[in-house]
């Protein structure tokens, strides 16, 4: 399959799996947060292979559907993608939020972009329409943490890391507890 083909095909597919599913806004499409990581990761000059895992990193978690379905349609190494980045729901957030941060220096630089255009689209999101059930503290947390999970990642294309700076740096100005430790509360 061409890797047009495959991207489309991925977006195709995430738009159906995803399709009554709301950002945290509850207003947002979830698809566009979608949309928004693939086109970081083509921006940085991804391959497809990634750009269509942009379009699927949130698959296997949110949406009903398995690792072994996304190895049929997408292949071993997009499907291992997304795996790379899917939390293990089972677990409480605040264990799967601290293994983010212990895994993330052994990610393979694909894997760090891949994570790092997740973060930059979730941080705007909390800049451009926050949850309104988030309160600054929890808000200031995410921003925290995400820094965490970014700040031990290797391999990071420039321009990913650079919008992520440029985001971080808005953030902190709006949410100036951002730059305390996370803390993981057992919620």
């Amino acid at each position: 399959m061409s890797e047009f083909r495959l991207i489309v095909k991925a977006a195709d597919f995430a738009a159906r799996a995803h399709a009554h599913q709301k950002r945290k806004d509850e207003t947002t499409p979830y698809f566009h947060h979608l949309a928004e990581v693939a086109w970081l990761l083509a921006s940085a000059g991804s391959d497809g292979n990634v750009v269509a895992a942009g379009y699927l990193h949130d698959i296997i978690e949110d949406a009903d559907v398995t690792y072994e379905t996304l190895r049929a349609e997408f292949g071993e190494d997009v499907a291992g993608l997304v795996r790379a980045v899917t939390d293990d729901k089972r677990l409480p957030q605040h264990v799967r939020k601290r293994l983010q941060i212990e895994h993330a220096p052994q990610a393979p630089a694909r894997v760090a972009n891949l994570k790092t255009a997740d973060k930059i689209s979730n941080l705007r999101s909390i800049l451009d329409a926050p949850p309104p059930r988030w309160p600054e503290e929890r808000r200031a947390q995410y921003v925290a943490w995400a820094h965490a999970v970014v700040t031990r990642l290797h391999g990071i294309h420039p321009e990913l890391l650079r919008q992520y700076e440029a985001i971080r740096k808005k953030l902190l100005a709006r949410h100036p507890l951002a730059t305390a430790a996370p803390v993981y509360a057992e919620s």
